[in-house]
């Protein structure tokens, strides 16, 4: 697989605390522009123009370059590495990914988060500000 052109679209579920974090963490580092976060969570959220359906994108990460190039899983976190510069601890993991016995322990593991994502806690919806109160009469 070769490496994705930038800008790239991150497709995670920002209901899942561990997934909101650690996508959150990546925004907040300098990465030049070159990472672009959408919430699949999100009630408005249509996964047709992009061909992959909704339950895919909730099974695992999802990233999208700007050629079309789709990465999943464990090829999406290397991806999203690639946007760092090599010197940092993130740019460097974008390199170690890569090689054969960490890429193989890193699918197992993924795959074994994947298993029991969907029982993790979510995430409160007034995290975001998004809540609101109803009161009845």
């Amino acid at each position: 697989m070769r490496a994705p052109r930038f800008p790239l679209t991150v497709f995670y579920d920002g209901s899942c605390i561990v997934c909101a974090a650690e996508i959150e963490h990546y925004l907040r580092k300098d990465h030049g522009g070159k990472l672009v976060a959408v919430d699949i969570s999100r009630p408005g959220f249509d996964p047709k123009p992009y061909q992959v359906s909704l339950a895919d994108f909730m099974h695992q990460l999802h990233a999208i370059d700007q050629d079309g190039q789709v990465f999943k899983g464990v090829d999406s976190f290397r991806a999203i590495w690639q946007a760092f510069p090599t010197s940092t601890v993130c740019g460097l993991m974008g390199r170690v990914i890569q090689l054969p016995l960490v890429n193989l322990l890193a699918r197992i593991g993924y795959w074994l988060f994947a298993r029991i994502r969907p029982y993790l806690p979510k995430r409160n919806p007034c995290d975001s500000g998004t809540c609101s109160i109803h009161h009845k009469r």
